[in-house]
């Protein structure tokens, strides 16, 4: 399985440097703002074609680093 991490860029160049889905213009924020709406997955692919299952999932789990890393814990 490949790192799902490298799939959250942020680039200076794109989208004002905001963690986006790699290969795409689609900040991180949105994806999850969507989950939290209580869109699914096929739902938000309907709406975003060009991202998967495994970009969704990788949104996910750059949150949980977030709020680990505000909780003081050491993201490795």
């Amino acid at each position: 399985m490949d790192n799902l991490m490298e799939r959250i860029i942020s680039d200076p160049k794109i989208c004002s440097g905001k963690p986006c889905i790699k290969g795409t213009r689609i900040p991180a924020h949105i994806i999850l703002d969507l989950l939290a709406a209580g869109e699914n997955f096929a739902g938000i692919e309907r709406a975003y074609p060009n991202i998967t299952d495994k970009d969704i999932r990788a949104c996910l789990l750059y949150a949980s680093m977030l709020a680990d890393e505000e909780a003081g814990v050491a993201v490795t």
